[in-house]
């Protein structure tokens, strides 16, 4: 017991040790030195008070997409799906203000043939905490390449001025 003292000791000390040290404010009035021309004045600081003020700010928390979109979708030939979703904000919108979503891609090439069949539609109107009038339109006839495709698109929240 005695061994696991003095080591816990030794490594609480070892802690503080190598801790940079943080310069104190002195807490009384001190002289300071000014130079003129004839030679070194002593100037003493006529009064210290501490002032206590009530302080009120208002704190502004951005819009911000909370939901995870995951689309998954299995397309038969030529078939043409549309696909909802739903986008999710962390607060409701407020109205004097004019947010809009920004997506890295809306028209997406997910084969990477040439060819768009992927197409992202979003609404417009965002004064809800949950929009859930958005949807993915896929194309079939346009993916000439079978398989599994995978495309990350990033959404965004953005103010329009």
């Amino acid at each position: 017991m005695i061994k696991f003292i003095l080591l816990s000791l030794f490594i609480f000390n070892k802690s503080f040790s190598e801790m940079p040290l943080i310069p104190l404010i002195p807490a009384t009035p001190i002289e300071y030195e000014e130079k003129k021309d004839e030679g070194i004045v002593k100037r003493k600081l006529e009064k210290n008070s501490s002032l206590m003020v009530k302080l009120q700010c208002d704190v502004i928390v951005p819009l911000e997409i909370v939901s995870d979109i995951d689309i998954k979708a299995l397309i038969i030939e030529e078939e043409d799906l549309e696909i909802p979703f739903d986008i999710e904000f962390n607060k409701i919108p407020e109205h004097n203000k004019n947010y809009k979503l920004h997506f890295s891609e809306t028209k997406i090439d997910i084969d990477k043939d040439g060819t768009v069949d992927t197409e992202i539609f979003y609404s417009k109107n965002l004064n809800k905490q949950k929009i859930s009038d958005n949807y993915v339109k896929i194309t079939g006839k346009n993916i000439s390449q079978e398989g599994t495709h995978k495309k990350k698109i990033y959404i965004t929240v953005e103010v329009d001025d």
